[in-house]
């Protein structure tokens, strides 16, 4: 199970379609984080500021169409996750049938990620 952090609103955009986020086309992969401690990392470190609220899609690699590589964060990982930490990118759009739930990240008082509860179960 991988995890990618998206907005409901990009998500639901559209829903006929495969999934791709806006940094698709430069970035050449879809940025998604091993497990839950790193996804929340990932958010603390890059979506604090983001409208909530915020999801994650858990994503089964196994029903993805495109292709998944485990690489080493570049240039380095976010503030509490290691070093031999590898991230699963996705080279290209995440098809719908392989979310198998989604996940609301849970909030502090400071605004700082501590978790996430489960939404939606896609089995």
């Amino acid at each position: 199970m991988i995890h990618h952090v998206v907005s409901p609103e990009a998500w639901n955009a559209r829903p006929d379609q495969p999934y791709a986020p806006d940094s698709l086309p430069e970035d050449g992969f879809v940025h998604c984080s091993p497990d839950e401690a790193t996804t929340v990392a990932v958010v603390n470190a890059f979506y604090r500021d983001a409208p909530r609220p915020l999801h994650v899609l858990m994503l089964d690699e196994e029903r993805l169409d495109a292709r998944v590589e485990f690489e080493a964060a570049a240039p380095a990982p976010p503030p509490g996750v290691g070093d031999d930490v590898l991230f699963p990118h996705v080279f290209g759009p995440l098809n719908r049938d392989a979310v198998v739930g989604i996940q609301e990240v849970e909030w502090d008082a400071e605004g700082r990620a501590t978790g996430l509860r489960d939404v939606t179960d896609l089995g």
